[in-house]
């Protein structure tokens, strides 16, 4: 199945469905991030609910994401006054899956040079493309080969699901996994080879 977060959820819990869906498990950053440890940008984190009080330094700018509950909320970087604003509007809106004790992940805001998402099926790279350059990068139609490099090389320390989707950013520091997405309610960007991820997938389960 391919939808929304709370399909993927709901197609869980049938387990009479094959493949059916990959929501949670590996997925966890608390699972992934005791393999990929240094490699992910934001590897050093603190746990907290969305309620509680951060701490700002002058000018300070954060990247706040949810822990465990992916989409109640896009990640992002905040800067203290935009966070406090988000957090009163999001407590006040009763629509939403966010309560005071939403537990989200702090962490510094790093800077990366451009970001692209790779389809994983089977351990393999089936597709991969770039989502976001910054204002100083050239353009590139297809993604690095040491970024690909980098990404088999984070496969050989955990291959976390059959299907999955990770997102790898260029750094200063060289290249970085960003997360890792379910791939039953991963978005698909405009150069996405959908039609090989769907072949794959398709041949992978087949046999």
């Amino acid at each position: 199945m391919y939808g929304s977060v709370t399909i993927a959820r709901l197609a869980k819990q049938n387990t009479s469905w094959f493949p059916g869906s990959f929501y949670g498990g590996n997925h966890l950053y608390q699972v992934y991030s005791a393999y990929y440890g240094a490699h992910l940008l934001n590897h050093e984190i603190t746990v907290c609910k969305i309620s509680d009080r951060l701490t700002w330094e002058k000018e300070e700018k954060k990247f706040i994401k949810p822990y465990n509950e992916a989409k109640i909320f896009t990640g992002r970087v905040f800067s203290e006054a935009e966070w406090k604003d988000f957090v009163f509007e999001a407590l006040e809106n009763p629509s939403n899956r966010i309560t005071e004790d939403s537990l989200i992940q702090v962490s510094e805001a790093k800077t990366t040079i451009k970001e692209a998402r790779l389809w994983i099926v089977g351990g393999q790279i089936i597709d991969a493309g770039y989502y976001k350059f910054n204002d100083q990068a050239p353009f590139e139609e297809k993604v690095q080969e040491e970024g690909l490099a980098f990404a088999r090389d984070m496969l050989r320390l955990f291959n976390l699901e059959e299907a999955f989707v990770m997102d790898i950013c260029l750094t200063d520091e060289g290249w970085k996994i960003v997360e890792i997405n379910c791939i039953n309610s991963s978005g698909f960007y405009p150069n996405t080879n959908v039609k090989s991820i769907i072949k794959a997938l398709n041949v992978y389960f087949s046999d």
